[in-house]
């Protein structure tokens, strides 16, 4: 379940609630929904028995357990309590792996994007400088890919960007996105020299490199007759159980990153797959006299998941994703 459909899911107990006349209120157009805080309960959270808690004329705990009696047993949620003056905590059923990987598989360099943010319209002010243009073109598209009407339009929103030096010119279109996109706006750009250096200790390499060797893997998986077919009764290795979580994190990341104008949260979710596939990249495929099992073919398709993944965000930043490196 992602961030997306539990909105949806906790919009449409508000709206049983109504038509069964537990609560007298407007439905809301859209319910938000965010990761729970650090030690705070379950994986997501939400504060909208507060928001109708006024128009209700009831006490917010009073119309959390309202929400929460619709919400008990609902499709992909595991528990539902309620913490602090009314918010409704989430903790969601396990994803099936294989579950998973036909979602990234069926959307592509789509997965993660969705509808929650279908309605807003967002308007940025005209950029007036090189680092602006382009956190507000990453930004338009995040923005668009969760269902939102970005565009630029004199009077909206101007991003605070920290102007740092320009370095761009130097460093081709790849590196210097890079250098923009990866500091948060309102931090200093990154130094652009060191992004030019294929070396583990850049960043962009790793990602870019991360992919290339997705492709490589799937290519040698060809040549071995190991094709990815993720069977659920397989068991693999210690690194397949973070891996799999990261791309189920996918879509929210990419959430939080357009309703924050936050296109950093992006490019640093990215280093940690990229890390993660690369310390998992070895187990991968056959090794030595080692026959081809199912265990080769679900890590296959992991990987293979994991390259749309990172192909997918690196599109969302503007930058490439090689097939070799």
């Amino acid at each position: 379940m992602t961030p997306a459909d539990l909105s949806l899911t906790v919009q449409h107990a508000v709206r049983r609630a109504v038509d069964d006349g537990a609560l007298r209120v407007d439905v809301p157009p859209r319910v938000k929904v965010e990761k729970a805080r650090p030690g705070g309960v379950g994986e997501y959270a939400s504060s909208v028995a507060l928001s109708l808690a006024r128009p209700a004329g009831r006490p917010a705990l009073d119309v959390a357990s309202v929400l929460k009696e619709r919400l008990d047993g609902a499709a992909g949620i595991l528990a539902v309590d309620i913490t602090g003056p009314g918010f409704l905590n989430f903790t969601l059923r396990p994803q099936d792996g294989a579950e998973l990987l036909r979602a990234v598989r069926a959307a592509g360099l789509a997965y993660g994007q969705g509808d929650a943010l279908a309605g807003e319209a967002v308007r940025f002010e005209p950029p007036a400088e090189d680092r602006a243009t382009v956190i507000v073109g990453c930004l338009t598209g995040l923005l668009r890919g969760q269902g939102a009407d970005a565009r630029v339009e004199a009077g909206g929103e101007r991003p605070y960007v920290h102007p740092g030096a320009d370095e761009t010119a130097l460093l081709g279109s790849d590196a210097a996105r890079w250098r923009l996109l990866r500091a948060a706006p309102h931090d200093r750009p990154l130094d652009g020299p060191p992004l030019l250096v294929r070396h583990e200790r850049n960043a962009l390499f790793r990602v870019q490199y991360a992919h290339s060797r997705t492709r490589r893997l799937l290519a040698n998986g060809a040549q071995l007759g190991v094709l990815p077919a993720y069977e659920t009764e397989v068991h693999g290795t210690e690194g397949e159980g973070p891996l799999l979580g990261l791309l189920r994190d996918h879509p929210a990341v990419l959430l939080a990153a357009a309703r924050h104008r936050a296109p950093d949260r992006v490019a640093r979710h990215l280093e940690a797959v990229a890390d993660a596939l690369l310390g998992f990249q070895h187990t991968v495929l056959p090794l030595g006299d080692e026959k081809p099992s199912a265990a080769h073919r679900s890590r296959l398709a992991l990987a293979e998941a994991t390259g749309t993944v990172l192909a997918g965000g690196l599109s969302v930043l503007g930058i490439s994703a090689p097939d070799r490196i």
